[in-house]
């Protein structure tokens, strides 16, 4: 098992190597960090990077992936239509995304037994169910923690998030927590100097700051101060950065901008292309407005779809034509699915019971559909999959350790994947 040790506060790496030295701990210590770093310095190299496009809200797998157009009383007005994979069928109003499914997989069989919003979105993002004893980090801040550059070495953040907040870094500390994007199609905000501040007077503030950030660090005030001041001279480096041209798109050909949509998501989709080209690990794009209750079918047929396929299917296609889909895991999910049964407002209510996610890229195989639900779409008759067995299946796409474990500044062991196990059908 590969044991990651978070150190606690105000103590770094080399302190704490410093105390084993003066063990009979001190050799086998060495070469177990020895090879840690060997081991990252590998996986850094593969160059993997994922982007999860998230649907906040929870997506009805029903008018998307899974539809039932036999079932009378659940079935729904869309229709399927065939796609690029054989036998594989989708909605009528993802046609884009149909073009690319041989290069995608559909899991029609997850149950992720948590309705609630904001419990769903915690567990989808870490495989756990919420604890109040501790804050799991996200699979982005596992992706930046294991894959991306040392903070020094690399000007862009390794985890990032368009238009959502994302979920946090926990315990593996603010370093990793994402990078917010809040509008792809506005400047990136705090990127250049305050209004009426040359780069003189940015510098005598910077390093004003930094001899105060200095002096409360080396007052051991915490592992909190310490990824602070990485962020902030990461920051800093971003201002004057050549990398930062990837968070713009004026740049982009007008067919380019208008294949994805010019919309939130599809710029924020064509931005994380740009990124995960330039080397960042790990972006989520968030596309809301999936909580239809109430009017879906409208909702989903006239907004919601489309703006899903243009963005999807055109960034699946232009990864795949860069020969970046080899080394980039696309996952498409929410919080939960959404109820078979059409209630009395023409809507689907939350369900986690049965429901559907799509993956594909960074070596997976394509084209193929995993699990499945009954006629009514109700029950699952063929392999469930529960959320550890995704985060698996993913950590194992991305080239991480399936049995990395971690342990927190308060001496607790967590792994990155308890419980759950790739999907061998994914990489058969």
């Amino acid at each position: 098992m590969t044991d990651r040790l978070i150190v606690p506060s105000g103590m770094s790496r080399r302190h704490f190597l410093g105390h084993l030295a003066a063990t009979s701990l001190a050799v086998p210590a060495m070469q177990f960090f020895g090879s840690l770093e060997a081991n990252a310095q590998q996986l850094r190299k593969q160059n993997k990077s994922c982007i999860l496009l998230w649907m906040g809200g929870g997506p009805s797998h029903m008018d998307t992936w899974d539809l039932k157009p036999d079932s009378e009383k659940n079935g729904g007005p869309f229709k399927p239509i065939a796609t690029s994979a054989s036998g594989v069928k989708i909605s009528e109003h993802l046609p884009t995304v149909a073009k690319q499914m041989h290069h995608l997989n559909i899991i029609r069989s997850l149950n992720s037994k948590e309705g609630n919003h904001d419990r769903g979105t915690y567990m989808m993002h870490t495989g756990y169910t919420p604890n109040p004893t501790v804050v799991h980090p996200a699979f982005g801040s596992i992706c930046s923690y294991e894959l991306g550059e040392k903070l020094e070495n690399f000007d862009l953040p390794h985890c990032i998030s368009i238009n959502t907040p994302g979920e946090g870094a926990g315990f593996l500390g603010m370093a990793h927590s994402p990078f917010v994007v809040q509008n792809p199609n506005a400047p990136v905000a705090n990127l250049k100097p305050p209004a009426g501040v040359d780069m003189a007077r940015m510098n005598r503030r910077r390093e004003m700051y930094s001899a105060i950030e200095a002096n409360f660090i080396s007052q051991r005030r915490g592992q909190g101060a310490i990824d602070h001041s990485a962020v902030y001279n990461k920051t800093l480096r971003m201002m004057n950065s050549r990398y930062t041209n990837a968070f713009k798109l004026d740049d982009e050909p007008a067919a380019v901008r208008d294949a994805y949509g010019r919309g939130s998501f599809g710029s924020g989709c064509l931005m994380a292309r740009k990124l995960v080209e330039q080397g960042v690990t790990f972006v989520e794009v968030s596309l809301g407005g999936w909580d239809t209750h109430a009017n879906a079918f409208d909702t989903l047929s006239n907004r919601l779809q489309p703006e899903l396929d243009k963005g999807m299917g055109t960034l699946v296609a232009d990864l795949a034509q860069r020969g970046l889909l080899e080394k980039t895991l696309v996952v498409w999910m929410g919080e939960f699915g959404r109820t078979p049964r059409i209630n009395q407002d023409g809507g689907r209510d939350h369900w986690p019971q049965s429901w559907s996610v799509v993956m594909g890229g960074a070596g997976m195989k394509g084209g193929q559909v995993i699990g499945a639900t009954d006629k009514d779409g109700v029950d699952i008759i063929d392999q469930p999959v529960g959320p550890m067995d995704l985060i698996g299946s993913m950590t194992k796409a991305m080239g991480i350790k399936v049995d990395t474990q971690y342990t927190t500044p308060r001496g607790r062991p967590i792994k990155v994947v308890d419980g759950g196990k790739p999907i061998d059908q994914l990489f058969g």
